[in-house]
């Protein structure tokens, strides 16, 4: 885990994951609220339930930036009543960036343009990067929480699901760019000392995020399938939200779920043993041809 507090280069460690303060009722709350950018994905997704499991006050921010795969947003949406049928009440706000997807390029806003498919460390999935999307949302929810700071004075923090898994191809999830941003947001801010900047899956993987939400359901009492039928990872689901499980977000899913030894409880457009087949040979593929490469 890793915090960046405001004063750039000041890191300090924050609690393991697998430390955490045990939740003991709905109405307990730590002191700092907690900013979340939730997409509606599985990385979110368990931030969501980590904070929720050390009784932090969430304030979730969520983007429509005209993403092909918008149906992660009804997804996000479907979870959040479902907190809120069991007494975790989410403020949260859903910002409208729709009109950017005329202006940037990418597979994921582009109609005419095929997501790609194959593992998720492919070259080919750089197609699947849409420009300085993660210093746009970044630069949003820290707003966000410093308003929070400023409205209330109570400490904030920002805290996003970035992960090792994505460090391969996109350059806006690696630890030297939020250390940069972070750096920028705070000689930037006026009052920025009270805000820091919370990465708990930094140096983590998919299967970690999942073995993580496993323990905040257990602690929280909610049902894990439901929380994860309620995510949608793919870049290019049909009609109905169902994934071909050929995309790299798709892969890297797949085979999380395959390691954590449970099915994904999401609806694929074959069945699960054939999905983990095909995701396994992705894998090997791509393995084998680095091998091949650096001979």
């Amino acid at each position: 885990m890793q915090r960046m507090n405001g004063r750039m280069n000041d890191q300090e460690p924050v609690p393991n994951m697998n430390e955490r303060t045990e939740y003991t009722g709905k109405s307990r709350k730590q002191s700092h609220p907690a900013v979340v950018c939730l997409s509606g994905g599985m990385d979110s997704t368990g931030l969501l339930l980590h904070l929720l499991a050390l009784g932090r006050d969430v304030y979730g921010i969520s983007f429509d930036y005209g993403q092909k795969h918008r149906v992660e947003l009804q997804r996000l949406q479907d979870n959040l009543k479902y907190l809120s049928d069991n007494d975790f009440q989410i403020n949260w706000h859903l910002v409208d960036l729709n009109s950017l997807s005329h202006l940037l390029h990418s597979s994921l806003v582009d109609e005419d343009w095929q997501v790609p498919t194959g593992h998720y460390e492919q070259a080919n999935m750089r197609a699947t990067v849409v420009p300085n999307r993660n210093a746009i949302f970044a630069s949003i929810a820290y707003a966000y929480a410093l308003s929070i700071y400023s409205r209330t004075k109570r400490p904030a923090d920002l805290c996003l699901g970035v992960h090792s898994g994505d460090h391969a191809i996109y350059p806006d999830c690696r630890p030297e760019f939020y250390q940069a941003i972070h750096h920028a947001f705070s000689i930037g801010n006026w009052d920025s000392e009270h805000v820091s900047l919370c990465l708990p899956y930094l140096d983590s993987d998919k299967l970690m995020i999942l073995k993580d939400a496993e323990n905040s359901c257990a602690s929280l009492g909610l049902d894990f399938e439901t929380i994860f039928r309620n995510t949608c990872t793919s870049y290019q689901p049909d009609a109905t939200g169902r994934s071909d499980g050929m995309t790299g977000s798709d892969v890297e899913r797949i085979l999380a779920f395959y390691q954590l030894g449970r099915p994904d409880p999401i609806d694929y457009q074959r069945p699960w043993d054939e999905v983990v087949a095909q995701a396994l040979q992705l894998e090997l593929e791509f393995k084998q041809a680095n091998t091949d490469g650096s001979k």
